[in-house]
């Protein structure tokens, strides 16, 4: 199952410090490189195509200003797999991102406060090692078989070495369930206030001040913090690569 004994380097298109903190557990080398993409989709998307889309469109972005570099070296570079992530809040349909002001915090924490919602978590991996097989969209990448993760994550492969057949490019979700206590206007004020909220999908943040008004959680505690781990585990099992170990045998 393992291509080599030469550990990776995992690439974090992210500059999230929540998922540089989650990926640096898997005890792999890690560099990060922030992307820049696009956001919008269409309004009629369901919130599992959103976040595997746009994962993979932070990935995407990654590996073409890694091949920018690689091709101005004139030279190649040691195996990396490029991990993009992208969390969303849903409440009864309605997709809440990251608030675009205080106000818009406010706002959401109205709604979820005292009531259940659901965090959708996209994960996209990008093995470099492939040129030019990888899909630059969940939406181009046709139909795969799924592979289901107990009841909260699922992923499909999405392209493999056109030689060799071996997984390239995997994307898959987890959903979590995520109730809130009742909040009080003053402490929803109070807490918009604290900035904890601006930069977090939904206005809340599940590792920081605002633990403090979760009830209950269903699912996957790392997915709602951004990097769903058990997830990532099992879909860099698949490219070959064990965080458990590089003696060649399966863990």
């Amino acid at each position: 199952m393992f291509r080599d004994k030469v550990t990776p380097t995992l690439i974090l298109a992210s500059s999230s410090p929540r998922r540089q903190e989650l990926i640096r557990m898997l005890r792999l080398p890690v560099q990060v490189l922030a992307s820049d993409v696009d956001e919008s989709v269409p309004d009629n998307w369901e919130p599992h195509t959103i976040v595997e889309e746009l994962a993979v469109r932070k990935a995407a972005a990654v590996q073409a200003a890694l091949n920018i570099q690689d091709s101005e070296a004139q030279g190649g570079t040691a195996r990396q797999i490029i991990v993009g992530s992208d969390t969303i809040v849903v409440l009864n349909g309605e997709v809440l991102g990251k608030p675009r002001d205080q106000a818009d915090a406010v706002r959401m924490l109205r709604l979820l406060q005292g009531r259940s919602h659901q965090v959708f978590t996209g994960l996209a991996c990008l093995d470099t090692g492939c040129a030019g097989c990888h899909s630059e969209s969940v939406q181009a990448s046709g139909s795969q078989s799924i592979i289901r993760l107990g009841e909260v994550g699922q992923y499909r492969i999405i392209s493999r070495d056109a030689l060799a057949g071996q997984p390239e490019s995997i994307v898959g979700h987890t959903v979590s369930r995520v109730a809130f206590s009742p909040m009080s206007e003053a402490e929803i004020q109070a807490y918009v206030e604290t900035g904890d909220p601006l930069d977090k999908a939904g206005s809340y943040g599940v590792q920081g001040l605002g633990s403090v008004f979760i009830e209950k959680i269903e699912g996957d505690f790392y997915s709602i913090m951004g990097l769903p781990l058990g997830l990532l585990y099992r879909v860099l099992l698949e490219l070959g690569v064990s965080p458990l170990g590089w003696n060649g045998n399966k863990a």
